[in-house]
């Protein structure tokens, strides 16, 4: 399992207070003979259509000596992982969880 990120447990309690349930912590996915860790899984029922909505989140906190480098190596991971979640479980969304700043500065 790979180190996990420094704001892990903050953007896990955050969805929680958002009434997601943690279901992966992390969410495996294997497509195309990789196998991929997302930092978390979650679902949230809704209760007028009896169905849940799934998401999965990886977390990146930019702490690296090059925010340029973090931000390529961030988009890279995450466009795999969209990959692999788009053949093994399209109905789940993926998200980016960053701080702010690099939100701003970024995205």
């Amino acid at each position: 399992m790979a180190a996990r990120d420094l704001f892990h447990e903050s953007v896990k309690i955050a969805l929680q207070k958002e009434n997601w349930v943690i279901t992966d912590d992390p969410l495996k996915v294997e497509a195309g003979g990789a196998k991929f860790e997302i930092d978390l899984g979650a679902e949230r029922l809704l209760a007028a259509e009896r169905a849940g909505e799934k998401i999965a989140v990886e977390i990146k906190t930019f702490l690296g000596d090059s925010p340029i480098t973090d931000y390529h190596a961030a988009l890279g991971q995450f466009l795999n992982y969209r990959l692999a979640l788009e053949i093994k479980e399209p109905d789940r969304k993926l998200y980016l969880a960053v701080p702010v700043a690099v939100y701003e500065a970024f995205f």
